[in-house]
């Protein structure tokens, strides 16, 4: 029997009170509650506050640069099937410098999970305006305040990713749920987390989103229509919709790829003579 202490790791050195802790129980909840060995994992995550997650858990890891988790957690799905891939980014490590990724990986839709912590702000590099800052947000950055913010999630819905979560730090039960359906669904899941800095976003704060967060399930929601999830998605305000956005039954990139028609490729034979030809070729 798998438990969440099978998935003790360091102590984490973030701040007291960070929304991460929520994040980093509520991932561990969902492994164990899934019966999912820490060897079967394997966590990618870039740079911030965010990529130190992996470090504090247990299970095969990679440390990507700055906004590029996607790529080594898509080749490593590919190459090995068999592994639980769950890649892990903060808002800015996802949506700034890893835009470009976050848009094509939705797009062809590759079967891991994103799992993106998202406290509207640079926590490691000291509190500068993030991608999905509010409109107006004063930083060191934007001492007048910050553009219009990015929404991943509506773009996640109109790119083509095939699950489209949004959960809170500040209810662990519900986000280890969202979690689970991240791990078990085929294609690409987004689940962009809610998480509040408590040093250097005094505004969302968790006392602001728990006044704000409702549960989808609670309100009849149909995650099939995809319009009504891209009005949910844009939802955001007053109340802030938590839960499934969107679920689609799409075509999987790694199903379309012929070279893993002989099975994967960590189980494939490696041919040295066509190998050894094609390293003559750059002598």
């Amino acid at each position: 029997m798998v438990t969440t202490s099978d998935y003790a790791g360091l102590k984490p050195a973030w701040c007291p009170g960070c929304g991460n802790f929520g994040i980093l129980r509520a991932l561990n909840k969902a492994l164990a509650g899934m019966e999912i060995e820490p060897h079967q994992v394997l966590l990618v995550s870039g740079i911030g506050q965010a990529g130190k997650l992996p470090h504090y858990t247990r299970g095969n890891v990679f440390n990507s640069l700055h906004g590029r988790p996607l790529p080594p957690a898509i080749g490593a799905r590919i190459a090995n099937p068999e592994l639980v891939v769950i890649a892990i980014s903060g808002d800015g490590d996802a949506y700034g410098e890893g835009g470009n990724h976050f848009l094509h990986a939705s797009r062809r839709n590759h079967d891991i999970t994103y799992l993106v912590h998202n406290n509207q702000i640079y926590g490691l590099t000291k509190g500068q305006a993030s991608p999905t800052s509010d409109v107006g947000f004063v930083t060191k950055t934007t001492p007048r305040g910050a553009a219009g913010p990015v929404n991943p999630v509506a773009l996640a819905v109109v790119n083509g990713a095939s699950l489209v979560c949004r959960g809170f730090a500040g209810d662990i039960d519900h986000l280890a749920g969202l979690i689970q359906k991240g791990i078990t669904h085929r294609g690409f899941a987004l689940i962009d987390v809610l998480q509040p800095c408590v040093v250097f976003n005094r505004r969302n704060t968790f006392q602001w989103y728990k006044e704000r967060v409702y549960k989808l399930e609670e309100a009849s929601h149909d995650p099939g229509d995809k319009k009504t999830a891209l009005e949910k998605a844009l939802e955001w305000g007053d109340r802030i919709p938590i839960g499934i956005i969107y679920k689609a039954d799409l075509p999987v990139y790694e199903d379309q790829l012929a070279a893993l028609g002989r099975g994967p490729l960590v189980q494939q034979q490696v041919d040295h003579a066509r190998v050894e030809k094609l390293f003559a070729e750059f002598m």
